[in-house]
């Protein structure tokens, strides 16, 4: 199953948007802005822009690729963060965008490309040891933008993940211009999720699946509750194993995993980050040397789903993922 980051759009990274002079701030009210201003609100702060970016810089890889979907390669200063392999119909175009850093982008390195914006899907990524704080960021007149995604407590609660993700693209579009190519790819994406729903009546039971982001000094982050990984289990009829947990990615322990004892894992990839436990291959090896998870029958009968650990964040690509899951669930007789 193809997600929409594969269809025609794509084709359209390298093409031009309108031009017009940049010139972006923070807004603190309805007092500041000017009539033909375009303002958004992001993360709890008010975006406000004399025109479309013409640099704006991308703190991570799911950032990065949305806006080349939404053929913005042009409009990019600078890129980081790369955690898996960039999907092969955003490679030429993420190629022309200069890469600031493999790693965490620096306050100095984002500061040295002489940005108008910068988007990331993780508020994280604007720390004081690392792209700078949001409010540091407005200080110098940089609008910081973030997936609604990660900040749900601060939009409708009835929202759920998908459709803050949608909003994210739609923000887009009215932040650089390009307004109908948003729309069209929420529409395409909002479809993959509609036909994903019709999953769950074919479903056994409910499944419980443990989503494996990344394994850290031999601590796993596993989906907690919220975000994507929680929502695309319960649209095809599964629980995710860890829903009671308050945080988007926990760390637990081995133990915690194991008492849990899931019917299936699906199991991230970050190799392009280069540490160990990142690869999809180092978590899968952990786990059957592992004394107690590797008697886990999703680990011995290799009940396992692989999948880019981007498509776990808020990406243009995380409908894909909902596509593997299915299959996944399919080929391990889940889905009737």
């Amino acid at each position: 199953m193809r997600h929409s980051a594969r269809l025609a759009v794509a084709l359209a990274v390298l093409a031009s948007t309108a031009a017009g002079c940049s010139s972006s701030g923070q807004s603190s009210g309805a007092s500041a802005r000017k009539p033909d201003r375009t303002t958004v609100t992001s993360c709890g702060r008010t975006l406000s822009f004399d025109g479309p970016p013409e640099r704006a810089v991308t703190l991570d890889q799911s950032a990065t690729e949305t806006l080349l979907e939404l053929g913005l390669g042009e409009r990019m200063a600078g890129t980081a963060y790369l955690k898996t392999k960039v999907a092969e119909e955003y490679r030429d175009a993420y190629r022309r965008v200069p890469v600031l850093s493999p790693d965490l982008l620096t306050g100095e390195q984002l500061r040295a490309a002489t940005p108008d914006l910068a988007v990331a899907s993780s508020a994280e990524l604007y720390a004081k040891d690392r792209a700078g704080t949001r409010a540091e960021l407005a200080e110098l007149d940089l609008p910081s933008y973030v997936s609604a995604v990660d900040c749900p407590e601060r939009n409708d609660p009835d929202k759920t993940a998908f459709d803050l993700l949608f909003d994210d693209y739609e923000n887009y579009g009215r932040i650089f211009g390009v307004e109908k190519r948003a729309a069209k790819l929420a529409g395409e994406q909002r479809a993959v999720v509609k036909q994903a729903t019709r999953t769950a009546d074919r479903v056994e039971g409910e499944p419980t699946v443990v989503w494996l982001y990344s394994v850290y000094d031999d601590k796993p982050y596993v989906a907690g509750k919220g975000g994507l990984p929680s929502e695309m289990s319960r649209l095809v009829g599964a629980k995710n194993a860890f829903d009671d947990v308050d945080e988007e990615w926990p760390e637990v322990s081995w133990a915690q995993i194991a008492d849990r004892d899931p019917d299936f894992i699906v199991v991230g990839d970050l190799s392009e980050r280069g540490k160990p436990g990142d690869s999809a291959e180092d978590k899968l090896a952990m786990m059957r040397e592992h004394p107690t998870v590797s008697e886990l029958s999703a680990v011995r009968k290799n009940r396992i789903i692989e999948a880019p650990g981007i498509e776990m964040d808020p990406s243009v690509r995380t409908t894909h993922t909902l596509g593997l899951l299915i299959k996944g669930m399919k080929d391990l007789g889940h889905v009737r």
